[in-house]
């Protein structure tokens, strides 16, 4: 796995071998960061929750995004990511937080312009954080939401005032887009 674009195109990054753990493929993350070059506006900070290895956050960073929060419980990930911000030349950029998704929507109080959720597909409480981070503070009327989730786990149309605006699917992986549209359709 490594850094595909930006300026820190081609480091490696690191990962653990755990059967809990799917980073997304350099392919997949791609794709993602195409869609975003269309329809994100706001790359000034940008939400890593269900961080994982980082890898999704740290390609933002080095495709121009100014700060980058990550949020992953597992401390041997947390760790990890560090490495991986360290490694890139990226850690003056970013914050690590070791807690869980929901604890974070209750600590963190910045804006964020793009948001990814990647959660491990077997984890059940992705609608229930969608639903919270879409009417929380964390987000704005410039704010674009990535989820990357199971084919298996379907999302909704709409989540508070952000609507899907375009997915993808890769294999048994689903990518949904979701931005600001107030209350309109």
């Amino acid at each position: 796995m490594r850094v595909i674009a930006g300026k820190a195109k081609g480091h490696r990054l690191k990962t653990l071998k755990s059967s809990v753990l799917r980073p997304t493929s350099d392919l997949l993350r791609g794709a993602i960061f195409n869609m975003l070059e269309s329809t994100a506006t706001d790359w000034s900070r940008v939400l890593d929750l269900y961080a994982g290895t980082g890898a999704l956050g740290i390609e933002a960073l080095s495709r121009g995004a100014e700060w980058t929060d990550f949020v992953e419980k597992n401390p041997r990930l947390c760790a990890l990511i560090k490495e991986n911000l360290e490694h890139t030349g990226l850690r003056e950029q970013a914050a690590v937080y070791c807690v869980t998704a929901k604890k974070a929507l209750s600590i963190l109080k910045e804006r964020y312009g793009i948001l990814f959720l990647d959660p491990p597909y077997a984890d059940p409480s992705l609608a229930t954080a969608t639903e919270q981070l879409s009417c929380s503070s964390l987000v704005g009327e410039d704010s674009t939401i990535v989820i990357e989730h199971s084919r298996r786990v379907p999302m909704k149309e709409r989540y508070g005032d952000f609507k899907q605006v375009k997915s993808l699917r890769h294999g048994d992986s689903c990518v949904s887009v979701y931005q600001y549209s107030g209350g309109q359709s």
